[in-house]
């Protein structure tokens, strides 16, 4: 299964620091609210979007 979030979704839900992390991202990196990022259901498990 793949998860599929906005910068601004990750936001909202306060993990965008693990997101970018996890995409080798800095606070440096231009990206737009709307950009999608396609997360594995581990990765997922991990930001804490889907229970373990």
């Amino acid at each position: 299964m793949k998860i599929i979030i906005s910068q601004q979704e990750a936001v909202d839900r306060g993990i965008w620091p693990e997101i970018m992390q996890m995409f080798g991202l800095d606070q440096n990196d231009d990206v737009w609210q709307s950009e999608e990022f396609i997360l594995t259901e581990a990765q997922a498990q991990k930001v804490g979007l889907l229970p373990r």
